[in-house]
């Protein structure tokens, strides 16, 4: 979808220098742009590629547009406006209101609904206005989902569940199967515990392709609002994930932990069950984190994990290890030899 420069402005705000008229037709970043297209310069090491765009305009801050050869919008946060543009710009036509031919509705739906081909939707059902259901979901019984919603093909949601209100599902999410429950006997066999909660869901979160999130097994597992999870995440049973919180692809979340608002979770990272992350913790690409956590900060490690700033100063020395160790061995060499002139 393109749009004139102007509107833009008008949309988000941010003085504009330059033709308001210029049509955008995309975005890309500084080096690659051509005609057409806005970038944004939000990081200063790349203020060597300013001078050189060819971008049509480029989204940056006060400080950064008198090097700019091209029309400029101005504001605070250049990346955080890039956002909002980028959303802008990938509006395409949604899917026509109503309910495929395919598609099996156990339930009353509003008209403003879009439902996909060959999904089902079981009875007892509630969908919020303009909600768009891809190709070949599963709803089942008893599920709200709320308004504006976005659900692309081949997601699937357990009975009982709650989701709020501008949720977007990707491809492949499963919500609400059962919580990874058992008791032994004592011969070694394993019993199934029954998965009766719930997975509750606020507004505005969004669940990446694959990602599963279990149902609680008394209790209800609770994803916070404007929660965002990356693809290939798994939630176990009763976690509590605060809002605002963000994780990126591959994290594993063992039942009952509870994660604080506004933390992050770098790729690949396990957090085991029953513990507690405050608010504002951030938590590196690949840790195990095996304790509660009380205190906001980087934490980055696997066995065990440590504070950033601590690991990365062990670390720097467990690179010299071996150096060390001839040292040590020299030193000692040299105290025997000490001790041997001493006695004679």
């Amino acid at each position: 979808m393109t749009r004139r420069l102007e509107e833009i402005v008008a949309r988000f705000g941010g003085d504009l220098r330059g033709d308001g008229s210029l049509i955008i037709s995309g975005l890309a970043t500084l080096e690659a742009a051509t005609a057409g297209q806005l970038s944004f310069l939000a990081n200063p090491k790349y203020r060597g590629q300013l001078a050189t765009t060819r971008a049509a305009a480029v989204i940056l801050s006060a400080e950064m547009v008198e090097l700019c050869p091209a029309a400029a919008i101005i504001t605070p946060q250049p990346y955080l406006y890039f956002a909002h543009v980028s959303q802008f710009l990938a509006e395409g036509p949604r899917p026509p209101a109503g309910i495929h031919p395919s598609a099996v509705v156990e339930s009353v739906i509003p008209a403003s609904v879009s439902v996909g081909p060959q999904v089902w939707i079981g009875p007892e059902v509630e969908l919020g206005e303009n909600t768009i259901i891809g190709a070949q979901c599963r709803i089942g019984a008893g599920a709200r989902i709320g308004a504006d919603c976005r659900f692309y093909p081949g997601v699937t949601v357990y009975a009982g569940c709650r989701i709020g209100c501008r949720a977007i599902v990707h491809s492949g999410a499963v919500i609400g199967a059962d919580g990874f429950g058992f008791a032994r006997t004592p011969e070694g066999a394993w019993v199934k515990i029954a998965q009766t909660g719930r997975v509750v869901i606020g507004d505005d979160v969004e669940i990446g392709a694959n990602t599963t999130i279990d149902r609680g097994a008394l209790e209800d597992t609770i994803i916070g609002d404007g929660v965002k999870l990356d693809n290939q995440i798994q939630v176990g049973h009763n976690v509590q994930i605060g809002a605002h919180t963000a994780m990126a692809g591959c994290v594993g979340i063992a039942g009952s932990a509870k994660i604080g608002a506004g933390c992050t979770v770098g790729g690949a990272a396990s957090i085991l069950g029953h513990l507690s992350l405050a608010d504002g913790v951030n938590i590196s690409s690949g840790t195990l984190v095996a304790k509660s956590i009380t205190a906001p900060g980087t934490y980055t490690g696997t066995v065990p994990f440590m504070t950033h700033d601590d690991w990365l100063k062990n670390f720097s020395r467990l690179r010299h290890l071996d150096a060390m160790a001839d040292k040590i061995r020299a030193l000692e060499k040299r105290l025997a030899e000490i001790e041997s002139e001493k006695k004679t």
